[in-house]
């Protein structure tokens, strides 16, 4: 799955002389948290609704509506932008996007093809395909287990859950209690829980957790 297939797209971006007040409105009306800056028809930063928040007069200020809005108007996306700027290609793989943003501290990086913005992923982006990859949304029997790192092991166990008569809607590895094991959180649907608790006994150290999702 690479960034192209999941980045929200047309990407709505801004100009950097635009004034702060109209950055926000027009974020506010998008339904948008972040969008890239652009000027000369070239991304120079992205700004962030918290950055157009942050430069705006505090809620004590003595300043009259008048003078607030006189100073708002001559505060420019410019200059509360971040200039630089990390961007992802499209073709790059989702779970590096998802690095580089953790690694960074960051929500969400402008998508570029041919030094052309075509695209913002963000971490809402990211949590949707987490959402899928988990099967969130899918009805079955859920499963986490702490499995021996052994040659041949996810094999065994993923062939005894389907003689059993199970369908995996979903299957993950995560690092497991020490380099000696794994952990497999995976969900299965067309078999009970205890059909799947004897299918996997014997490929298992433990089983940490199992329980059947509802609507």
């Amino acid at each position: 799955m690479l960034v192209g297939d999941r980045m929200s797209h047309p990407v709505i971006t801004i100009s950097a002389d635009l004034p702060i007040i109209e950055a926000v409105n027009l974020m506010r009306r998008e339904h948008i948290r972040r969008t890239p800056v652009i000027k000369d028809g070239k991304l120079v930063g992205i700004v962030s609704d918290q950055d157009l928040l942050n430069a705006s007069p505090s809620p004590a200020t003595s300043l009259s509506i008048w003078e607030m809005n006189y100073l708002l108007s001559k505060i420019t996306v410019e200059d509360v932008m971040t200039s630089e700027v990390l961007t992802i290609e499209t073709d790059c793989p989702i779970e590096e996007a998802a690095r580089i943003m953790v690694d960074n501290k960051i929500g969400g990086l402008p998508v570029m093809k041919d030094d052309r913005v075509v695209g913002v992923i963000t971490e809402t982006d990211i949590f949707k395909v987490f959402l899928e990859l988990m099967g969130a949304r899918d009805l079955g029997v859920r499963i986490t287990a702490l499995i021996p790192e052994k040659l041949g092991q996810l094999a065994a166990l993923t062939k005894a859950v389907t003689e059993a008569g199970g369908n995996f809607i979903s299957f993950g590895v995560t690092a497991g209690d020490d380099p000696a094991n794994s952990k497999v959180t995976f969900k299965v649907n067309e078999i009970d829980e205890a059909k799947v608790s004897d299918a996997i006994q014997p490929f298992v150290e433990k089983i940490e957790d199992i329980r059947t999702s509802s609507e």
